[in-house]
């Protein structure tokens, strides 16, 4: 049960971003909101893998996941000020 509410919610925001890109006036905006998504998760990954050469990770779980995904790579930067300010 809770891997469904958790594939619900993944649902409902990425949703949420493709009725966002439709609202700015985007031409196809569900292909807009995955690309978006897509640049979070990498991002993601891209700081986790430099981590070992310049010490600075953010370790992965849902919310993490769920940030970069919505947030693209300004979650991403945002994750890592505040890892750094509150570590």
């Amino acid at each position: 049960m809770p891997s469904l509410i958790t594939i619900l919610i993944a649902c409902g925001i990425f949703l949420a971003l493709a009725a966002l890109h439709a609202l700015l006036g985007s031409k196809k905006p569900v292909q807009r909101a995955a690309g978006s998504v897509c640049v979070g998760i990498c991002a993601l990954a891209a700081v986790n893998f430099t981590g070992f050469f310049t010490g600075v990770s953010i370790p992965v779980s849902a919310l993490s996941i769920g940030v970069s995904a919505a947030g693209g790579i300004p979650g991403v930067t945002l994750m890592l000020l505040l890892n750094l300010l509150f570590r």
